[in-house]
């Protein structure tokens, strides 16, 4: 049996849910592509896709839109655990101590959507708790008449949100909603193989998600715009970092060889947004001269612009602070992660990969030797 370290290409499942093909730079869900949802599409409508397999019509929009909305506050049981919680805690940890506590009997196997949904409804409300509690503010109340995004951000700050800011924020929580067989993924199907509960696979979801290999806030882009700071300081500041031989954040992605579609949705988004923010209006102009140099300095190495690139610019721009980047990754992934979990136990089979054994073996009468 071929040993492949971190199970690098191998198939461990099927799945109805997403297609990612870097090569080709495909990213699908349930034969959709994910970047026409993500301009044309709310996160009510998109999470209704993964969840029950279709686009939503009217009715079952508003019914998906309600069910969320009933599940936005705080289970009493949730609110008196985060009100313990010790102030230096990491937001990740305090997301899943507080979807284990969500978890009790009425979460045995097997796994529905109403728990899909109750847990996605819950996250953006106990971030936004959290914060507020942490800068000694009062938490705010959701809010019934705001969609599930829109809502977010009026939980973070009390007033409401610019239609911009709710535009682009929602394009990247479709964007990041969902993306195959990653390892967060692949941690809830494992749990979920088990006959564990749907609060526990999510639990172990963000658990991977808080390693910095897989769900690492996009802070770097931001620090590299930071310091390039003007369009006129782009090409000498991107020409001076390539001559060093430092890499430019923000270009490049391990599974997508050609143009990142998620990059190129959120890219359409701020082209919309032109004129109304000069952060904005920035990081284009960085992406344009970034991709010339690259092209001169590395030629044919098509390093395209990724995800983390405009997440930044977006996630900067609506004034989102860095230490919630990956807890709002992560309220979006929430839903990818409870469709693959419910789709795992359609047709479950618990995964059992082997090891290769790579320590000594015994001697003969090593034991009784050590007995003398």
């Amino acid at each position: 049996m071929p040993n492949v370290s971190g199970l690098d290409g191998v198939v461990a499942a099927e799945t109805e849910l997403s297609l990612v093909d870097g090569t080709k730079g495909h990213l699908v869900y349930r034969g959709y592509w994910a970047k026409e949802l993500a301009l044309h599409c709310t996160f009510e409508e998109v999470a209704h896709l993964l969840w029950y397999g279709k686009l939503p019509d009217w009715e079952e929009l508003g019914f998906i839109q309600n069910q969320l909305k009933q599940h936005r506050t705080l289970p009493e049981r949730v609110e008196r655990v985060l009100k313990e919680l010790p102030a230096d805690m990491d937001m990740m940890s305090v997301l899943r101590t507080a979807v284990s506590v969500l978890g009790n009997e009425s979460y045995a196997w097997e796994p529905t959507v109403d728990q899909a949904v109750e847990i996605t409804a819950v996250i953006p409300t106990v971030i936004a708790y959290r914060h507020r509690q942490l800068m000694g503010k009062a938490a705010i109340e959701p809010d019934p008449g705001l969609g599930h995004v829109a809502n977010y951000l009026y939980m973070l700050t009390g007033e409401q949100p610019k239609e911009s800011h709710v535009r682009a924020l929602e394009t990247y929580c479709v964007l990041t909603m969902e993306h195959g067989m990653n390892a967060s993924t692949f941690a809830a199907r494992v749990i979920a193989s088990t006959l564990s509960d749907m609060a526990s696979a999510i639990s172990g979801a963000i658990g991977a998600m808080k390693g910095p290999l897989h769900g690492g806030a996009p802070t770097e882009v931001i620090a590299m715009l930071n310091e390039i700071g003007t369009p006129s300081n782009a090409e000498p500041w991107i020409r001076a970092a390539l001559e060093r031989g430092e890499r430019i954040m923000g270009f490049g992605h391990r599974v997508y060889k050609t143009k990142d579609p998620r990059a190129e949705a959120l890219r359409t988004v701020t082209e919309q947004l032109s004129g109304e923010d000069e952060w904005l209006d920035l990081a284009r102009h960085v992406e344009q001269t970034a991709i010339s140099l690259l092209e001169e300095y590395k030629p044919g190495r098509k390093l395209y612009t990724n995800v983390e690139f405009y997440a930044a610019a977006i996630l900067r721009a609506i004034e989102m602070p860095s230490e919630l980047f990956t807890p709002t990754f992560t309220a979006s992934r929430a839903v990818g992660w409870t469709a693959h979990v419910l789709e795992q136990a359609e047709n479950n089979r618990i995964f059992r990969p082997q090891s290769t054994y790579v320590g000594p073996m015994p001697e003969a009468a090593a034991i009784s030797s050590l007995k003398k």
